[in-house]
């Protein structure tokens, strides 16, 4: 009976030292955080830090609201940019799934007018090279619309594309995934906003979309862009811009950009951080199966060898954090910065995003986000 009181007594100081030191640890993360916002003159920071598949810290400093300094809360959501595209490639990886898609499938035809490089009429572009931004495609000519790759629409259609053959080559590009978006539409027959929320967000309670007039719009941060010349921040008037005109004369599976597949998304780093789980867990969270292994695998799998790293959707950096293989996507529109990076096979990862702050890159990597990365792994993970 004494060695068993022994025992409790010693579970329950050993658990309030741990305690103790969480606090300190997270003490000294705010602290870190909280200096490198005055270095790079962080208008407002979202984060979140997942370890053991758990969300074990989320935090919010600094403004939402610049003008009329309201604070940022975790309940804020953002518009992420380009973490958007992973959304868009989980949903057509479930509809590959379902054998309604195939990563070989022509362009062409799945959108129903030409989709080819004219220096290489023959070769077709295909699905995955979409997804891996390896079609030869750029976006010379905007990518807020198909009109400009739509060779019925647009004169210059052919500056859309490179001089290499499609999947000989790799450029980032904002128009494959807007392609992808409108694929997902025309195969689902859904209209592409609520497809994500139906399939991707519902099922694994979270809280976003791409659809503006669809969110509550008093949760919108936001975003700010600073000015080298006047050494001041300005409000991104575009950033929420709502589109009800396009919506009321909606034409599905060709004004899908409207939504902005490519980096139209908005949510806050907590339920950023939930999503990463699923990812991390190739597919799958909470029980919750949102693909299957092997296409959560594909999205991962490096296919370029270039900088990011590249798959579909996912890039992988070997040196973002030191001594560690990280998984995930950045973003970077209208003056936000955002950050969603994990390490699969250890079961952490970090979602940072900051909606303004004077910065630059570092090779891939902008510098504010990789320094608050860095710091919350440092302080939480290692």
């Amino acid at each position: 009976m004494v060695k068993n009181s022994i025992k409790i007594f010693s579970v329950i100081l050993l658990m309030g030292i741990l305690q103790q030191i969480g606090h300190a640890q997270t003490a000294e993360a705010e602290i870190d955080i909280q200096h490198l916002m005055k270095q790079y003159e962080a208008v407002g920071l979202s984060v979140a830090v997942v370890k053991h598949n758990q969300v074990i810290y989320t935090h919010s400093f600094g403004l939402k609201d610049l003008e009329n300094g309201i604070p940022l809360t975790d309940r804020d959501i953002f518009r992420i940019a380009s973490i958007s595209k992973s959304f868009s490639a989980t949903s057509i990886m479930q509809l590959i799934h379902a054998g309604k898609l195939s990563l070989e499938d022509d362009v062409s035809d799945l959108l129903g007018f030409k989709v080819r490089n004219p220096k290489y009429p023959d070769k077709k572009i295909t699905l995955k090279m979409i997804l891996s931004h390896r079609s030869s495609i750029n976006d010379s000519q905007g990518y807020f619309t198909l009109d400009a790759i739509n060779p019925s629409k647009n004169p210059n259609w052919a500056k859309c594309y490179n001089d290499y053959e499609p999947d000989n080559g790799y450029q980032y590009c904002n128009l494959n995934f807007n392609i992808v978006g409108t694929i997902l539409e025309i195969t689902s027959g859904e209209r592409f906003d609520q497809y994500v929320k139906h399939h991707v967000l519902d099922p694994l309670g979270l809280y976003g979309g791409y659809c503006v007039d669809s969110l509550d719009q008093t949760r919108f941060v936001n975003l700010y862009e600073y000015n080298d010349s006047t050494k001041q921040f300005s409000k991104a008037a575009d950033a929420y811009k709502p589109n009800q005109e396009i919506i009321r004369n909606y034409k599905m599976g060709y004004n899908t950009p409207v939504f902005s597949p490519t980096g139209g998304m908005k949510i806050s780093a907590t339920d950023l951080a939930r999503y990463m789980i699923m990812h991390m867990n190739y597919g799958k969270a909470n029980g919750i199966s949102i693909m299957p292994k092997k296409y959560a695998k594909l999205m991962q799998k490096q296919i370029s060898n270039t900088a990011e790293g590249y798959g579909m959707a996912m890039m992988n950096f070997y040196d973002l954090v030191p001594g560690e293989h990280m998984v995930g996507h950045s973003g970077n529109a209208y003056g936000l910065y955002s950050s969603m990076f994990f390490e699969p096979k250890m079961k952490f990862g970090i979602v940072v995003i900051t909606n303004g702050c004077h910065t630059g890159y570092t090779g891939e990597y902008n510098n504010f986000t990789r320094a608050v990365l860095n710091s919350l792994y440092n302080h939480l993970i290692k």
